[in-house]
């Protein structure tokens, strides 16, 4: 009993008082993650990233995954049927609302590819948007521009500014190929 009162009485010098911002400390870091998501009983979804913050006592609550971002679709034989690719990435989950931000890739159920800086997933109006430069791949057609709206599944899209890369320029041939100058010109 002596050794109990003796040992609750005595503070820990080894302790460092650190205040905690939930804002900017996550209350969870996970590496090398790999995450599972169902849907009506069948696995839907595989997350991947080499890192994996959760900041769920922030104001806004939300996941960061700031070394990569990787998302599978499964259909009902667990096949791919479409992946996301991006180099950052975060879930805020109150507002069912993800970014994922840098060497963006998707790759839809149809099999067409999309590549930005920068997309946005609203789950809550099941819609993908962004205002960045995107470039859409369906098979030897290539669709540039900036801007961009789509249903979640990327299958009803549209690129508000569309852009094919090429500058319109018109040749008009205002100077003469060669200058001859006369005598009396010359100063």
């Amino acid at each position: 009993m002596i050794l109990f009162i003796c040992s609750c009485g005595k503070k820990d010098e080894n302790l460092i008082n650190v205040k905690f911002d939930p804002e900017t400390m996550p209350s969870m870091v996970t590496q090398s993650a790999v995450q599972l998501i169902s849907d009506s009983g069948k696995t839907r979804y595989r997350i991947k990233a080499e890192v994996w913050e959760v900041y769920d006592k922030a104001k806004e609550p939300f996941s960061l995954f700031p070394e990569g971002f990787y998302l599978e679709r499964f259909d009902d034989n667990y096949n791919v049927e479409a992946t996301i690719e991006a180099d950052t990435a975060w879930n805020y989950t109150a507002k069912k609302l993800w970014r994922v931000k840098g060497n963006v890739q998707v790759r839809n159920m149809q099999g067409h590819e999309f590549r930005s800086e920068e997309l946005f997933w609203d789950q809550k109006q099941a819609k993908v948007y962004s205002d960045k430069y995107i470039e859409i791949k369906r098979g030897a057609l290539e669709l540039k521009g900036y801007g961009f709206e789509s249903n979640q599944q990327m299958t009803d899209y549209r690129i508000l500014r569309p852009h094919d890369g090429k500058l319109p320029f018109e040749e008009k041939e205002e100077y003469p190929d060669s200058l001859v100058l006369q005598p009396d010109s010359v100063p």
